[in-house]
């Protein structure tokens, strides 16, 4: 057992709160700038590759094209899963 004075508890209590919270956000902005590769996108989602290439065509998800290779913001899936959530029934 480890025994310190109320303030220095109060203060280490403190610092962890605070580094904590430097990693929640680091991990909000990492996924911010996620990108994920086109079948990674699409596995995530769970649509076939023919859906997949509809959701491209009708730009209903934004993506980037280098060359051949397709890649999709980690945010902008979460925003497309968000806006079509069904709400809770009750």
């Amino acid at each position: 057992m480890v025994m310190l004075p109320q303030e220095e508890w109060q203060s280490l209590n403190d610092k962890l709160d605070r580094l904590a919270e430097m990693i929640e956000n680091r991990n909000a902005s990492d996924r911010d700038t996620e990108w994920l590769e086109s079948e990674a996108a699409r596995k995530l989602l769970g649509v076939s590759t023919k859906t997949w290439q509809n959701y491209r065509d009708q730009r209903v998800i934004p993506f980037s094209q280098i060359g051949r290779k397709i890649y999709v913001n980690r945010a902008d899936l979460d925003a497309f899963l968000r806006r079509y959530r069904i709400g809770d029934l009750k």
